[in-house]
Formats: structure tokens, sequence, C-alpha cells
């Protein structure tokens, strides 16, 4: 005997996922995830303060504006990254709805054990079919940052920093910083341990 078909998640399945989870559409599947933990959080706001310059100019480039977890309606499938960011010239307004439609020039997955395996996989190909030029993963448990480019509608790595390298990558690639600042609580891997005895 067959199986029935399987219903694919909706947008009121989307609205009734509890406060305390993030859910998205992935390939017509319903998937929920704890929010952020701490470590997760920290690293992703911190990037977001370093990125700043390219939002608020002041003597930084400028010309870009970035949403923390938007939610995107890219096609059927409903995502939420960490971090987006959208050149000012392909988004002039944001819409008067809860989700953007207009598909970010860069977004920033940070990879944590209950969502690694959608950021490196569906997520990847939805983005790219999307027409994301830039997709940065940022592991903080690893102290890791993988940085790649949309090329020929394939993901090509352009560069991956750890611990405490100094970041210089597309689509910021106007200002440096160490990759260090986003584990601000974490010392630094030249620094000998304390003696608290």
């Amino acid at each position: 005997m067959a199986e029935p078909a399987k219903r694919g998640a909706t947008y009121a399945d989307l609205e009734a996922v509890p406060p305390h989870l993030v859910g998205e559409i992935i390939d017509g599947e319903l998937v929920t995830h704890p929010r952020p933990a701490p470590k997760h959080g920290a690293a992703s706001s911190a990037l977001g303060m370093k990125l700043a310059e390219f939002q608020m100019g002041g003597g930084g480039p400028g010309g870009w504006l970035f949403i923390d977890e938007p939610e995107l309606h890219l096609g059927s499938d409903v995502v939420v990254p960490d971090i987006a960011g959208w050149r000012r010239e392909r988004l002039t307004a944001l819409p008067d709805t809860p989700y953007m439609e207009t598909a970010p020039d860069w977004v920033c997955e940070v990879i944590s054990p209950s969502t690694e395996a959608y950021d490196r996989g569906p997520k990847r190909r939805i983005y790219a079919r999307a027409g994301i030029a830039h997709l940065w993963l940022l592991d903080p448990r690893l102290k890791l940052l993988e940085t790649f480019a949309l090329t020929g509608g394939n993901w090509t790595l352009l560069g991956d920093f750890s611990g405490e390298d100094a970041v210089s990558a597309p689509p910021f690639d106007a200002i440096t910083f160490s990759l260090g600042v986003l584990w601000p609580l974490d010392a630094p891997a030249d620094t000998p341990p304390s003696d608290n005895t």
C-alpha cells in the first residue's frame, strides 16, 4: 500500500512555532531549532558591530543595510539567517511585512550543533538558488570563519580564518579585523592559563 502524500509546511505552521524556537520552512518541511546560545549570540553581535562601518559610514565604506535574524521568503522556502546584508542600491525601502522577499547580497550563518546540517546543506543550496552573492559560515566552537562567493551558481571558498587571524574578505574586504574579537570572553591562544590557586 502506498504511503499518503506528505503535506508541505504552511505559513500557518510557521506562525504556530513557540516563541522560544526559530522556525523555518526548508524544502517544504517545517524545521525548528532553539534560539542561539550565548557564545553564538556574542559572536554574531560582535561581527555585526565590526561590519557597522558598512552601514553607518562615519569614515567607513557605507552603502549597506544589515538585519539580525530576518525572515527571508526565497521562493517557497522561509529561512532565517543569523545576519543578512543588502546593498542600499538594491534595497531602497523596508517592507511593511514582518518578512523580506528581496534576497540579500550577503548572509552569515553562525554554526551551532542544532543548525549545522541545515546551514551547510539545504540552506547553502537555497541561498545559491536565490542568487545571494556571498555567504559566511562562522563557527564559535571551532573559532572558524569560512567565506564563500557564488560563482556560476556554485559556492567557491574564498578563505577560511581561525583563532585570531586577521580577516579581510569580500564583500567587506575594505576593512581588516581580528577574528579574535568575535570570541570576547575567550583568552587569546597565546595567553597562558590563569593561576588562581
